[in-house]
C-alpha cells in the first residue's frame, strides 16, 4: 500500500466538489459475494445461459431454481462491509454525490447510501411481467416455483438485469449525468470489463474528472484513465483512506 499514494486520493478528495463512486463485483467479494467472472467466478458453477431473458420466458422453473440459489438462498445474509460504509460515510459528510453501481446486491443501501444508481438492478426487488406490480422477496413464496403475482397470477421475475435485457433507462441516464459532473470518480472492485457499465469512468475521464482506483490487481482502468491507483483489498484500502479523509 502506498501511503503516498492514498495522501494524494485524500487530498484530491478533500478538494473536489463533485466526487462520485463507481463500483463493481470486487466491493462485496468480501461480504462473501463472489465475482461472476474470474476464476473464483459464478460462471464456472453455473451455466449463464439460465440467466438470459429468452431461456427465462420459456423455462422460467429451471431459470427460478438457479435464481433462488444464488441469489436468495447464497447470498441472502451478505452484509454491507467497511468499504460500502466509508462511501456511506462520504456520502453524509458531503464528500460523495452519489454511487454507480453494477452490483444487484443492494449493499450500497444497506450500508446507508442514499444516492444508488443501479446499472444492473436490484435483487431485493421483483416484478410482476404481466401487470408490473413491485414485490420485496419477503413477499414471495420462494418455495413454490415460479413464483407468480397476487394480483393477475403473471410470472414474477427479480428486477435485475438479465442476459440480452436492456440496461433501465433512468439508471443510465442518471450515471452519465454524474459522470459529466464528476471532478473525481472513486472506482472500487471493477475490472472494467462490462459494457457499457464500464464506460462510465472513461466518461467521467473525458469531462475532465481525476480516477482514484482501488482494486487487488491491475484492471482495464489502470494503465487507460487512473490517475491515482490504491492497489489492495477494498476494506483495508477505503478504511485508510477513510483515516486519512477525515483525520483532524
Amino acid at each position: 500500500m502506498d501511503e503516498i499514494q492514498l495522501h494524494k486520493a485524500a487530498e484530491v478528495l478533500r478538494r473536489s466538489k463533485y466526487t462520485i463512486a463507481f463500483t463493481g463485483a470486487g466491493i462485496s467479494v468480501e461480504s462473501g459475494i463472489p465475482p461472476f467472472r474470474g476464476k473464483n467466478g459464478i460462471w464456472n458453477k453455473y451455466d449463464p445461459a439460465t440467466l438470459e431473458l429468452g431461456f427465462f420466458y420459456e423455462n422460467p422453473l429451471e431459470s427460478w431454481n438457479v435464481i433462488k440459489q444464488l441469489f436468495y438462498d447464497f447470498f441472502g445474509n451478505a452484509e454491507s462491509n467497511t468499504a460500502h460504509q466509508v462511501l456511506a460515510e462520504m456520502e453524509e459528510k458531503g464528500l460523495l454525490k452519489s454511487v454507480i453501481t453494477q452490483n444487484i446486491d443492494n449493499l450500497h443501501q444497506q450500508a446507508g447510501s442514499k444516492v444508488v444508481h443501479e446499472f444492473h438492478g436490484n435483487s431485493q426487488k421483483m416484478v410482476c411481467l404481466q401487470c408490473r406490480t413491485y414485490y420485496i422477496p419477503v413477499d414471495i413464496d420462494l418455495d413454490n416455483l415460479p413464483p407468480r403475482c397476487a394480483k393477475c397470477d403473471g410470472l414474477i421475475k427479480p428486477d435485475f438485469i438479465f442476459f440480452g435485457e436492456g440496461i433501465p433507462p433512468d439508471a443510465y441516464q442518471k450515471s452519465v449525468e454524474a459522470a459529466s459532473l464528476a471532478e473525481v470518480v472513486v472506482v472500487i472492485g471493477s475490472t472494467g470489463e462490462v459494457m457499457p457499465a464500464a464506460q462510465i469512468p472513461y466518461h467521467a475521464k473525458q469531462h475532465g474528472a481525476t480516477i482514484i482506483e482501488v482494486n487487488p490487481e491491475l484492471s482495464n482502468f489502470t494503465n487507460s484513465v487512473t490517475d491515482i491507483f490504491l492497489e489492495g483489498k477494498a476494506t483495508e484500502i477505503m478504511g485508510k483512506l477513510k483515516d486519512e479523509l477525515f483525520k483532524v
